[in-house]
């Protein structure tokens, strides 16, 4: 549960956030999972859109208090799309509690870069932070010349850096590495974004696998940008050995057309059907910010509701309204989530019995 004890009932628009509050809560509750000291890791991934950007406006306190009440029901979220400024972190934190930590990269500079950080926001009296932490560099190619020298090519790199981190929580020691892989082409099959996720897996599945990695248990997660489970995007991943349960093969954008844009995979040795207790993607838009709330934002979304960039009066106020501006305010992802188990002392302890 966030913080939210400095709302106001004597304002409309607090009493509002209140209101919402309740229903984002009770829809969270019947959801997800409840939150465990030590049975369970609830971990999520989020594409938060352009946290934080003034292109429609910077977010008010309102989406802010919703953000962060989704956030206080997981443990561990990695976080795509936060912007230059980490101010909105800070603001998200402070909502959330004291005890909640982030990490975050350096900005990613370049056009297709769009000055974005990942960042991973966790609970720390629940999971600890072990140390490892970094931005994915792809090696240079090796090849050899006609005298058997070797010669080295740079790789081409992500347009937007990975970052990996090594955590802990219960008896599951992991890295888990948070991705924004490129758009790209409109294309369910677009080169250069099978060729980062492609060059990305095999990367991440080789390190796991050598004698020195940090963790043999790896989670890949993010915005993959992956249109359908059937296409070459998503065999990128499951080529380099990475498991994607179908649980969490989940629908995640925010449009008229069904998209599977974020991933969560794994490489996990002892990797069981039932370490996957439960598994999802939160439909926030169900509890606030609902089609039928239109009216109520109007005075929000200002001149732009009713006239567009070329000053001309806006035909579908509606669809600006449910595709542009709500979306800036909360995001045009869903959240995707799994319950994992992390508590093995049983099976240890059985082991040690024979």
């Amino acid at each position: 549960m966030s913080f939210f004890y400095s709302l106001d009932k004597t304002d409309p628009v607090q009493r509002r956030i209140a209101q919402r509050l309740l229903a984002l809560g009770g829809r969270l509750d019947a959801e997800i999972p409840a939150k465990t000291l030590d049975s369970t890791l609830l971990l999520a991934t989020w594409n938060i859109r352009e946290f934080d950007s003034p292109a429609y406006g910077l977010r008010g306190m309102e989406p802010y208090h919703y953000i962060a009440e989704i956030i206080s029901r997981f443990d561990l979220v990695a976080l795509q799309e936060v912007r230059l400024d980490t101010a909105p972190l800070e603001t998200l934190r402070s909502l959330l509690g004291p005890w909640w930590k982030y990490l975050v990269t350096d900005v990613t500079d370049g056009t297709r870069g769009n000055k974005e950080r990942m960042a991973f926001l966790y609970d720390s009296r629940k999971v600890r932070f072990g140390g490892l932490a970094g931005e994915i560099v792809i090696p240079p190619v090796e090849t050899r010349d006609e005298a058997g020298r070797l010669v080295y090519s740079p790789a081409s790199q992500l347009a937007r850096t990975p970052y990996v981190v090594g955590f802990e929580a219960g008896w599951f020691k992991f890295m888990l590495s948070t991705v924004h892989i490129l758009y790209g082409e409109s294309r369910a099959d677009d080169p250069d974004r099978e060729r980062e996720i492609r060059e990305l897996a095999r990367f991440m599945a080789a390190r796991a696998k050598e004698d020195h990695a940090w963790a043999r248990n790896l989670i890949l997660l993010g915005d993959f940008n992956i249109f359908a489970p059937d296409d070459v995007t998503f065999s990128a991943l499951t080529d380099a050995g990475f498991v994607i349960p179908e649980g969490l093969q989940q629908v995640t954008n925010v449009g008229r057309e069904e998209r599977f844009f974020d991933q969560m995979a794994f490489m996990t040795p002892n990797l069981t059907r039932d370490q996957i207790i439960a598994a999802g993607a939160f439909n926030f838009y169900e509890c606030v910010y609902c089609e039928d709330d239109e009216a109520l934002y109007v005075p929000d979304m200002g001149e732009a509701y009713h006239t567009t960039s070329r000053g001309e009066p806006r035909g579908n106020k509606s669809l600006y309204y449910r595709t542009y501006w709500r979306t800036h305010q909360m995001s045009d992802h869903l959240p995707l989530w799994a319950a994992i188990k992390v508590d093995f002392g049983r099976e240890y302890l059985a082991s040690r019995t024979v």
